[in-house]
């Protein structure tokens, strides 16, 4: 695993770029299996988080950064895997499932799975409705939630953006969210541990909350800018 090679050789060139403050560290636990949730504003988070967090933490990326073809993709594969990301289905339902064993696994090793609640990056800057991934994986394994907030990397990385301006930044580690450990969970218990992290996180981070997946935002975002385009189009 070449997760602590890149942590503490590029690590000081992206603290040194992004400028992040840290605080809350001594609320991830020491040792054992948690979840750090956070919010999700730009690229560069899945940075922050691993040079500001004294242990390792494994995410999911999108399956197609492990799809590629050629050199190229051969690479981003390698990459990934190498810094402990592993491979989600994005499309939900029961494609999804394989990542969220494969991270119960994580778990239930004792090591810290991060995950961004929103499923996506917000499309302004807001914060978005959770998925409940996080609170289903909490409940099957009685692990910890580390809400999490992650603070100014939109500014830096606006959408489109491949490389970062330099400037600051902030994580806050808050408070762990003890859970007890349940087979039979009822969706309305999913939804309000889900709905708990999610304020947890707004009342850290200061951000706007919208009652809706980003997801659906972005698609509905994407629609309109190719309408607008298709009518420009016909009027030229």
């Amino acid at each position: 695993m070449l997760y602590w090679f890149f942590v503490k050789t590029l690590g000081p060139i992206a603290r040194h770029h992004l400028g992040p403050s840290v605080s809350g560290l001594n609320n991830i636990p020491r040792k054992g299996g948690a979840i750090i949730a956070a919010n999700h504003l730009a690229v560069i988070d899945d940075a922050l988080i691993p040079i500001t967090c004294p242990r390792m933490v494994h995410f999911m990326g999108k399956a197609e950064y492990f799809e590629g073809k050629g050199i190229k993709g051969k690479f981003k594969k390698w990459w990934f895997t190498s810094v402990g990301v592993f491979p989600v289905d994005r499309s939900g339902g029961s494609k999804s499932l394989g990542a969220l064993e494969h991270a119960r696994e994580i778990i239930e090793d004792g090591h810290l799975f991060g995950i961004h609640i929103e499923g996506t990056r917000s499309p302004d800057g807001r914060l978005y409705k959770g998925h409940t991934g996080a609170a289903r994986l909490a409940f099957e394994t009685g692990c910890p939630i580390v809400p999490t907030a992650i603070i100014g990397t939109r500014e830096l990385q606006k959408p489109g953006t491949v490389i970062p301006h330099k400037g600051r930044t902030q994580v806050i580690y808050g408070k762990p969210i003890p859970v007890e450990r349940k087979a039979d969970v009822t969706h309305e218990e999913l939804r309000e541990l889900t709905d708990r992290i999610t304020r947890e996180i707004q009342a850290m981070s200061g951000q706007e909350y919208v009652d809706e997946y980003a997801q659906k935002v972005k698609a509905q975002l994407k629609a309109e800018a190719e309408a607008a385009a298709e009518g420009e189009a016909k009027q030229a």
